[in-house]
């Protein structure tokens, strides 16, 4: 007889430590990621994939279209959630009910798609120019969708780069001495919530701030007369008067470092001045607020510095912020040594969803899977700041993945259901409960009869 699609015909497995124990595989039956329902749910509630598929534009041709384009993006997706980076592992993906059940209603009567099928997706049929361009825009049109539930009146940018290492001659690769390594040089804004805004990719030997404005225009033009209070924040890269100059003319508060040079520290040479007397074992922090022209600026504009002296260090620690913001110096100072949560969460997207898998060759191929990687980030963001119980919403996106999506679970059919029989390890069925309510709880209401 044959076998079911995802089963093993090779016979029953023994272990022999204790030959009571058989194994066998039903790989239709079981699955290892039942928390991608979850995920699933939320995307449901707020229209997210269907988004994308109004958004998305069918280059495909004829009448064999046996996938619809928006469980493709569903499944590549979903499939990073669940730590799978790449279309390698599709062809046994499309055997699990998990997956199956995520790509679309009828998913689990027949096969998700193929590794071929998804390759042609992601390396074909979204790299035109409409759609690359499209899917650029998601991130931040999933976020207008969030915000639509749980409205905002204060937004804070954070606008950082980092590295993707390169393998081969891939397109745009490039030795980037800063990181001392061939790699590409993405570009990415955050807003506080640790929602992606907005990512790019560039070569390898590009600025830090290289193509600033691309990026961060849309989202500027974004909130543009929907937020009371704006706010930026970026490293010394981004230390550029157009930069300035644009903020200032949008209405935005910044703090951004400032590279140190002997003028700044001129203007507060007092506090550079070895305390006098016995070193003290604890920091000792000063701080100083002064108004400096650079020769590029077109104005005056206030610089905060910070100096530390530390216990066993000769020198001490200087920092400078140029900012438009009329807080005390501390405060200026508090406020933008929060930019290192952006650090975290490049940090996260790298570990969680392997945003630095970029394999392929082409350089517009690699754009597509840095963009899939943002959107299966901001889902599982989307899940820990809406809707995780008070108790778990420390968790990181990989404590996430490992416990809440990789879930293990049997599949049961009945005449008018399908059963998924979850193993309560790491989360309880009450920890499951308490996510689904928090998630019902962003549906819009149904509207009332008169």
């Amino acid at each position: 007889m044959e076998q079911p699609p995802g089963e093993s015909d090779d016979g029953v497995l023994r272990a022999d430590f204790d030959r009571r124990l058989k194994l066998e595989f039903h790989g239709s039956r079981i699955t290892s990621d039942a928390g991608i329902l979850i995920h699933r749910e939320l995307d449901d509630t707020l229209g997210l994939t269907d988004l994308a598929g109004a958004t998305l534009s069918e280059c495909r041709r004829g009448r064999n279209t046996r996938h619809l384009l928006t469980g493709l993006l569903r499944q590549s997706v979903f499939g990073r959630l669940a730590g799978y980076e790449d279309v390698n592992d599709a062809d046994r993906l499309a055997h699990d009910p998990a997956m199956r059940a995520v790509v679309d209603r009828g998913g689990l009567d027949r096969h998700a798609a193929s590794t071929s099928q998804m390759g042609r997706f992601e390396t074909g049929w979204l790299t035109s120019e409409a759609n690359l361009t499209a899917l650029t825009d998601l991130s931040g049109a999933w976020i207008d969708r969030v915000h639509m539930r749980k409205p905002q009146t204060t937004i804070v940018l954070d606008m950082d780069s980092s590295v993707s290492e390169t393998h081969g001659a891939q397109e745009g690769t490039a030795y980037n001495g800063h990181f001392t390594c061939m790699c590409y040089h993405p570009l990415f804004v955050f807003n506080q919530f640790g929602d992606l805004e907005r990512c790019s990719l560039r070569s390898g030997n590009v600025h830090s701030a290289d193509s600033w404005r691309a990026v961060l225009e849309p989202v500027v033009a974004r909130y543009r007369n929907k937020m009371k209070r704006r706010y930026f924040r970026g490293d010394a890269a981004f230390a550029n008067p157009e930069i300035y100059e644009f903020l200032e003319d949008e209405d935005y508060r910044y703090t951004i470092r400032l590279p140190i040079n002997t003028v700044l520290q001129e203007r507060i040479d007092w506090l550079l001045k070895r305390p006098v007397g016995r070193p003290p074992h604890e920091v000792r922090r000063s701080y100083a607020s002064f108004r400096y022209q650079a020769g590029s600026w077109n104005k005056p504009r206030r610089v905060v510095a910070k100096v530390e002296w530390h216990p066993d260090e000769l020198y001490p620690r200087v920092g400078f912020i140029v900012t438009n913001m009329t807080r005390p110096a501390e405060r200026v100072v508090a406020f933008y040594n929060h930019r290192g949560t952006a650090e975290q969460y490049i940090k996260e997207g790298k570990n969680a969803v392997t945003w630095t898998r970029l394999s392929c060759h082409s350089f517009k191929a690699n754009a597509v899977r840095l963009q899939l990687h943002a959107l299966a980030y901001n889902l599982a963001n989307f899940l820990r700041t809406l809707a995780l119980p008070e108790e778990v919403n420390h968790w990181s996106m990989t404590t996430l993945r490992d416990r809440l999506v990789k879930i293990g679970a049997r599949i049961v059919r009945h005449g008018r259901s399908i059963t998924f029989q979850m193993a309560e390890v790491m989360v309880s069925r009450g920890l499951f409960r308490q996510i689904l309510d928090a998630i019902a709880g962003l549906r819009p209401l149904p509207p009332t009869r008169c």
